[in-house]
């Protein structure tokens, strides 16, 4: 039905998604990065999430902005700027950028190095725990609680089967992401 608890793990990323009628966590990146809130205030029912600093959706966040926001440079100046060599560009994955948080210390270089301001700094925090999108805590009638405690109504449940809107995309098994995106073929 999803990602199994190694895949979240390692931060694998199916980049081919499926459409289907399963309900999958959806986020809006630009009501994220408008600047509105200073602080994602949002909780988390995860047992090992804090509730102050839900650190599981911002790994989701990182991860649809790199999928998706991200220019995939051909020389990255975010990779060579980083002094522990915590992010890594995955050729097999369409250049998608992987950071390996046990490696990064918050530094926030890479976001510096950025030419084109697309690693957000407030998503690099130094502890981050994966999102398990609620898969085994959702009920039909209840939504998780990251859903209902943002503010912005930046997340919601949405079904995958229907034809995404106007800047709306799969990214991976679990997560619907509406962008405005950046695409090489029509730069």
């Amino acid at each position: 039905m999803g990602t199994s608890a190694e895949q979240l793990h390692d931060r694998k990323l199916n980049i081919e998604p499926k459409k289907g009628k399963d309900q999958r966590l959806f986020i809006d990146l630009d009501i994220c990065a408008a600047g509105e809130c200073q602080k994602c205030v949002i909780q988390c029912s995860y047992l090992y999430h804090r509730q102050t600093a839900n650190n599981g959706v911002l790994s989701v966040a990182e991860l649809a902005s790199y999928a998706l926001v991200c220019r995939k440079c051909e020389d990255p100046h975010c990779i060579a700027a980083c002094p522990v060599d915590a992010l890594e560009q995955q050729k097999d994955k369409d250049k998608l950028l992987e950071r390996h948080n046990m490696r990064c210390i918050s530094c926030k270089s890479c976001a510096h190095a950025c030419p084109y301001g697309t690693i957000y700094p407030e998503l690099l925090p130094l502890l981050v725990h994966n999102c398990d999108f609620c898969m085994d805590r959702r009920s039909e009638k209840d939504e998780p609680l990251c859903i209902k405690t943002c503010p912005y109504g930046a997340l919601s449940l949405r079904s995958a089967e229907k034809e995404l809107g106007e800047n709306e995309f799969l990214v991976g098994d679990n997560i619907i992401v509406h962008s405005t995106h950046w695409d090489w073929e029509k730069a």
